[in-house]
């Protein structure tokens, strides 16, 4: 924990206080802290996320810059000559517009958010190094590469190459470093982000990650020739927040096919093209408590929902109709690429072969459906199991999935670009039907111990979705007996088992769970921070508090 060099900081803000004028004067001051000192500390990654406390004294900055009402103002501290000056000027200029909170600022009588975010990191120094402003970065959870920050970590190269070292920036290099990200750099370091302890919470998914690695259960699927060549032991998880904070753990950069994953996403493209009521004149919303690749359809002669090969062979056929599968590969995988922010979606080739000349099945299930009538009218149905084989071959990593999941979990919204890629509509109707059909014969299980929406796929991935707080997708290639990795089940379980993230826990009444959205930290610290944000802001009652 962060030890604050507080005492000296009191005691003169006390002093301050003790000089105010009474009530009854009308003279107005402005407090002229600039910064707040805090003694030496490790520059750990895991030191600074805590020092980055300091920032909540911008949370209420709006307010200051408010004008200066006609009624009399309590005064914190004697004002400098240059203040007097100031007031004088501002009671001719009106005082209450945004310039006159601009000519305050560049008075240097009030601190920006560029300035507080400039002394939070350099802890009292005249410049900063740029890898600690960068490691204090990475401890709040967003990555240099993150695409809202592009603008921001540009500047901060072309600037390192014209200093004297290529190393430190002082305070007015670094403003001009990070002023075009300063909103969203603000949240970062006051922890205003859904998991605010970031560091925290990630030493714990490593622990859970260590759990499941010891594992050593299951049969990698060999009914498609390319997936039987993957490596038993590979394992990785990879987590994206709905505000952007990445985290991964190990083999996250290896490809892999989606397989059935990609079910939920074409459903969701499909309902975001057609809507709800057309896509389920042909597909049904109910588990059918059946193996995923039975020949088999409801009273209707329905598939019973999307996340079947019955139902994902139909899905398929509603999207782009008409159109050849070049057009409409091209689509899905625009789709998909926004989804993951740009990264990494690929195609392997290798696996769509394995995949058409094994899949005597999936073509069994698809004249099955030609003749119950099951396609939209002039559907070419061999064409619909090519694309259908197309998809399931598309290839992601951990890392580019988890920001897949994390837009579902954002409503349909790219965490890390900021687009809206889904309607709400696609995306609330995607997770009802993976929390209930999602797991293959293990879907009630699922829902019942876990609690959350996901969708496992042969080749060893899980997309699972915290709703409201993060995507996680996990990857390990050897299933258990129902067709689900024996690693991520495991991880699953324990990731709810830690944290109150089931649907149907109580956010209120957590005594044995883990909210990691609540903000910890050590009460101590938090009051002094309060007290001097207080003090900032000119509130008396708090300070009396």
């Amino acid at each position: 924990m962060l030890h604050f060099r507080f005492s000296t900081v009191l005691k003169e803000l006390f002093e301050a206080t003790l000089k105010r004028p009474l009530p009854g004067c009308r003279q107005k001051t402005w407090l002229p802290i600039r910064h707040c000192c805090f003694g030496a500390a490790s520059v750990d990654a895991r030191s600074v996320s805590t020092q980055l406390k300091v920032l909540h004294a911008a949370a209420h900055r709006p307010a200051l810059r408010t004008a200066p009402c006609a009624t009399p103002v309590r005064s914190y501290c004697a004002k400098t000559e240059g203040a007097v000056e100031l007031d004088e000027q501002l009671k001719k200029d009106g005082g209450g517009s945004e310039e006159a909170s601009d000519k305050r600022r560049n008075a240097g009588i009030l601190p920006s958010l560029e300035d507080l975010l400039f002394y939070t990191v350099a802890e009292g120094q005249e410049k900063i190094p740029a890898h600690k402003f960068l490691t204090a970065l990475k401890a709040t959870g967003l990555r240099t590469g993150d695409p809202r920050l592009k603008e921001c970590m540009e500047t901060l190269k072309e600037t390192l190459k014209k200093t004297s070292d290529g190393v430190t920036l002082d305070r007015h290099l670094f403003k001009r470093c990070v002023q075009s990200n300063i909103v969203l750099l603000t949240q970062a370091f006051r922890k205003k982000f859904v998991i605010p302890d970031f560091q925290s919470f990630t030493s714990h998914i490593d622990e859970l990650y260590e759990n499941a690695k010891n594992l050593s259960g299951g049969q990698v699927a060999d009914y498609i020739p390319q997936l039987a060549k993957f490596n038993p032991d590979l394992w990785a998880v990879s987590l994206c927040t709905v505000d952007g904070q990445r985290h991964t753990v190990g083999d996250t950069k290896v490809p892999f096919c989606l397989q059935s994953c990609v079910k939920p996403l074409k459903y969701a493209v499909a309902v975001h093209d057609h809507g709800t009521e057309y896509v389920h004149s042909f597909i049904g919303k109910e588990p059918s408590g059946l193996r995923f690749n039975k020949l088999f359809l409801n009273e209707d002669d329905k598939p019973h929902n999307p996340m079947v090969n019955a139902g994902a062979i139909v899905c398929t056929s509603l999207i782009k109709q008409g159109e050849g599968n070049a057009e409409k590969f091209d689509y899905v995988m625009n789709f998909l690429k926004n989804m993951a922010g740009n990264e990494y979606v690929g195609f392997s080739n290798a696996t769509f072969q394995s995949e058409r000349e094994s899949g005597d099945r999936n073509f069994a299930i698809g004249y099955y459906l030609k003749e119950k009538k099951c396609f939209p009218e002039g559907t070419d149905m061999t064409s619909v199991l090519d694309f259908y084989f197309q998809l399931c071959s598309i290839e992601v990593t951990c890392e580019s999935a988890s920001v897949m999941a994390a837009t579902l979990a954002n409503g349909g919204i790219c965490p890390i670009t900021g687009e809206r890629v889904l309607s709400p509509e696609a995306v609330r109707n995607t997770l009802s039907l993976m929390h209930s059909c999602g797991m293959y014969d293990f879907s009630g299980q699922f829902a019942f111990h876990v609690g959350l929406p996901a969708k496992s796929g042969v080749a060893g991935g899980i997309l699972l979705v915290v709703p409201n707080v993060m995507g996680i997708m996990c990857w390990s290639p050897p299933l258990d007996k129902l067709g689900n990795s024996v690693r991520g089940i495991q991880f699953c379980t324990d990731l709810v088992e830690l944290f109150n993230f089931h649907n149907y826990d109580n956010l209120r009444h957590f005594a044995k769970k883990h909210d990691p959205r609540r903000e910890g930290g050590d009460q101590r610290v938090k009051s002094v921070i309060n007290l001097l944000f207080a003090a900032y802001t000119g509130d008396v009652s708090a300070l009396r508090r």
